[in-house]
């Protein structure tokens, strides 16, 4: 099994190519959200590390995005916290799909958090900054305040690149990026 991880910026498209690639996909997006309303367990660890911003189960964002605002360093409190339990259902999606040829990684900060290997496949999205502002713009849940402190917490996009096996071009044109996720997939299947 060869792991493709998709990097760039915040609204860049990551999640969108990721889909492209038909692959297992492992999006820690979606499981940070899914162990916000269903783990007991990690709502516990919150509520004892934040008792007084911390109603009742399920976590809530809300009370997350104060805590988060409160303090520059909660960000991190919370992800020393949240970031143990992802990294588990990670290597259990792994052992799940040993026997797949490819398995896609969607984490947001894949580099920065040192979970790349030598054998990975790291595709950097690359996005117009007008083009990512105005889809961001668009999301419904657009917080421009948590983006900024988010950012913030990412390697440059400079950097991001040259750790990166591809560059894909995000014109925000689905037949265009179809075209350049098959000619990846071709190159790596070789």
């Amino acid at each position: 099994m060869r792991r493709i991880a998709l990097v760039g910026d915040i609204g860049s498209g990551k999640t969108f190519f990721s889909k492209l690639f038909r692959y297992p996909i492992f999006d820690a997006d979606l499981v940070v959200s899914n162990l916000y309303k269903k783990d007991k367990f990690l709502f516990r660890k919150v509520k004892k590390k934040f008792p007084d911003k911390v109603s009742n189960f399920p976590l809530k964002k809300e009370e997350l995005l104060k805590i988060i605002f409160q303090k520059k360093k909660n960000l991190d409190v919370l992800g020393k916290i949240i970031h143990p339990i992802v990294r588990k259902k990670m290597q259990n999606f792994f052992k799940k799909n040993k026997k797949k040829k490819f398995v896609v990684l969607d984490v947001p900060l894949f580099l920065e958090n040192r979970l790349n290997t030598k054998r990975d496949i790291i595709i950097f999205v690359d996005a117009n900054k007008k083009k990512i502002k105005q889809k961001l713009n668009r999301r419904k849940n657009n917080n421009p305040k948590l983006i900024n402190i988010l950012r913030r917490n990412q390697l440059p996009a400079k950097l991001k690149k040259k750790k990166s096996t591809y560059v894909i071009k995000n014109n925000f044109v689905r037949n265009t990026a179809k075209k350049k996720v098959k000619l990846i997939i071709k190159e790596i299947s070789k």
